[in-house]
């Protein structure tokens, strides 16, 4: 995915160089890829060719890049430190850095226009109008909305719930729904297994991803530690605790699995990925 992001993004020395620069910056060395390998284990189930998976994939890292690059920013989440470097607005600027978002947003609808990811034009089009709805105001950005809200505020589990299915989890389900319709024709039992599969293991990331912000530190996470409790903002941590949000995640994960005894063998590097997002560290 390195290499396939930097082929795809703008060359840096293309004008405006400075913008390219930053979108470079903001894209490649460092993050986890989940999204990606998301893509790419729902590819394995419906046989998908790979040259389709990298493009799918990177259009997906692009979007979920230029989101953190918009959360970071000081009328956002405010902060300085990502993926064990400074912030894209602290490297270059404010401005800049909005660039960057809407030039990388931009960018990776361009990419699902231009190259073939799909059997027939339908498919195609159908995955665009994933990607936009896991994108806009009704999945990431609303979410973004909803999180910005709840600040000083007590939230249910459902309501927490609620707030990740849009803010993170769209855009999981958006990975492994485009990476499946790359491939072959799927029946709807088995797409509808894959989006519940996504829908579970999209919670369980977040569900982690607020303990580790509670028990992990600024190195190991590459961003700043203990940020939610410093901004006061509502986990499933504080609701839970930290054991309990791990073993909800667990339970999270278990069903995910569940999701996927439809699916048979071909769909065991998407069980692998659940495992890792219960199980890591970082």
């Amino acid at each position: 995915m390195e290499a396939c992001l930097g082929r795809l993004l703008p060359d840096a020395h293309v004008s405006p160089e400075r913008l390219h620069q930053a979108m470079r910056y903001a894209v490649l060395g460092g993050g986890k890829r989940v999204r990606p390998l998301l893509v790419f284990a729902a590819g394995d189930v419906t046989h998908a060719p790979p040259e389709r998976l990298e493009i799918v994939a990177a259009a997906l890292e692009m979007i979920h890049a230029y989101s953190l690059v918009h959360d970071d920013l000081p009328c956002m989440d405010d902060d300085t430190l990502r993926r064990g470097k400074p912030t894209t607005h602290i490297e270059y600027d404010e401005a800049t850095a909005l660039l960057v978002g809407d030039s990388l947003q931009s960018l990776a609808f361009q990419l699902l226009a231009e190259f073939v990811v799909a059997d027939d034009a339908s498919t195609q089009l159908k995955m665009v109008g994933i990607l936009a709805h896991a994108a806009g105001s009704r999945g990431m950005a609303g979410g973004q909305a909803i999180d910005l809200a709840s600040v000083d505020k007590a939230l249910s589990v459902p309501e927490l719930e609620m707030m990740h299915i849009h803010k993170t989890g769209a855009l999981i389900r958006a990975a492994v729904q485009m990476g499946a319709l790359a491939g072959q024709p799927a029946s709807e039992k088995h797409l509808k297994a894959l989006d519940q599969y996504a829908k579970w293991v999209g919670l369980a990331f977040q569900v982690i991803d607020d303990v580790l912000d509670a028990e992990g530190n600024t190195a190991t996470l590459g961003k700043t530690a203990g940020k939610d409790a410093k901004d006061n903002k509502p986990t499933y941590v504080g609701i839970m605790g930290i054991s309990g949000a791990r073993q909800f995640a667990f339970e999270l994960k278990d069903k995910a699995e569940s999701a996927l005894a439809e699916l048979g063998d071909s769909a065991h590097r998407l069980g692998d990925i659940g495992r890792y997002i219960v199980e890591r560290k970082f």
